[in-house]
């Protein structure tokens, strides 16, 4: 096995490890998980000591399974840890169910003994169910913001890769824990040892808390056409009250009719059709990741009447937001079940 060169990486010797408790959810999902914990063993391996340690915790302290199946043996239940010990809240599928109130109260207790916690991927929901995110800045998966931001109103939820607030952290998802891990090394090294560490893991773009999570509307919808893009990114910042394609055209300095052929040309839709599909998904997402009545989702996303929200959703979806809703409830599918990143 490739042993890289310890020169560029000075370490002191007989440091104190610094652990990571690692509290897994039902359900987790495992691309969170390996991301914080595999640059913990890197450093170990460049260094040639035990920098770090960490311990897998979960409800009922005897083992837990990720969102794709694999089960993993825990270390130990919802125990008190040391104060300068790091708990990093593993989430994933049906997070609003698996954040128990045991959890919770877990979480609320190890703040109170001034315990640094952080939440990869919707483990953001827990510590903002847990009050731990009031005031301070977060982000969660792309996902799932819109549910987040009704339900948590007094967090500053951001679409950065990974914040550091304080002692309160938080991921998006997907391999976002990676670039957390390895701000943190750095923190605790230096830049020399995150690098080697990223060489290692062949992660040759590191990103920092100032990088978003989404890919620009140009690459999403596979068009530049500058325009376009500022239209569909003022659609997307008013879902609520959505604004008329004559507005929009005025906007951006063209006719209504011009704006028709561009939707026309680039999107194979009407911008009516374009904004309609937009609401509907934020809707979607409010059905499936909070407890907001039909009506008030109706509302959010710019529906003046729930027959109306109703009719246009069952157009969509084949199937109405009630019924949605039932149907979530009897399989158990929650927050992240699409992407599950």
């Amino acid at each position: 096995m490739y042993t890289p060169p310890r020169k560029a990486t000075q370490v002191a010797k007989k440091a104190t490890p610094r652990r990571f408790v690692f509290l897994l959810l039902d359900r987790f999902t495992m691309i969170n998980f390996a991301g914080a914990i595999e640059p913990l063993r890197l450093v170990n391996h460049v260094s040639g000591e035990q920098l770090y340690t960490w311990a897998l915790a979960g409800e009922g302290g005897v083992e837990k399974t990720c969102s794709n199946g694999a089960t993993f043996r825990l270390d130990m239940g919802l125990d008190e840890v040391e104060r300068d010990d790091t708990i990093l809240v593993c989430g994933g599928i049906d997070i609003q169910h698996t954040t128990t109130k045991a959890v919770i109260s877990w979480l609320r207790r190890e703040s109170r003994r001034g315990v640094a916690i952080g939440g990869l991927c919707t483990g953001a929901y827990s510590l903002a169910k847990a009050g731990l995110l009031d005031g301070k800045k977060a982000t969660i998966h792309w996902e799932n913001q819109d549910g987040f931001l009704e339900e948590f109103q007094e967090v500053k939820l951001t679409k950065s890769v990974f914040v550091m607030d304080g002692n309160r952290w938080s991921t998006a998802g997907g391999i976002s824990s990676i670039d957390l891990m390895l701000k943190i090394i750095a923190a605790d090294h230096d830049e020399d040892m995150a690098n080697t560490v990223a060489d290692l893991m062949i992660y040759s773009t590191i990103r920092t808390d100032q990088d978003t999570q989404r890919l620009s509307i140009p690459t999403r919808i596979g068009v530049r056409h500058p325009k376009l893009s500022q239209v569909i990114q003022m659609m997307e910042n008013n879902i609520e009250d959505p604004m008329s394609p004559a507005d929009l055209a005025e906007e951006v300095g063209m006719s209504t009719r011009q704006l028709e052929r561009l939707f026309r040309r680039y999107l194979n839709r009407s911008p009516k059709r374009y904004y309609m599909e937009l609401r509907l998904q934020k809707a979607r997402n409010l059905l499936m990741q909070t407890e907001l009545s039909v009506i008030n989702v109706a509302l959010a996303c710019g529906f003046a009447s729930p027959s109306h929200f109703s009719k246009c959703y069952r157009s969509h979806y084949n199937t109405t937001p009630y019924r949605e809703r039932g149907a979530q409830g009897t399989t158990g599918v929650g927050v992240g079940v699409r992407l599950s990143i």
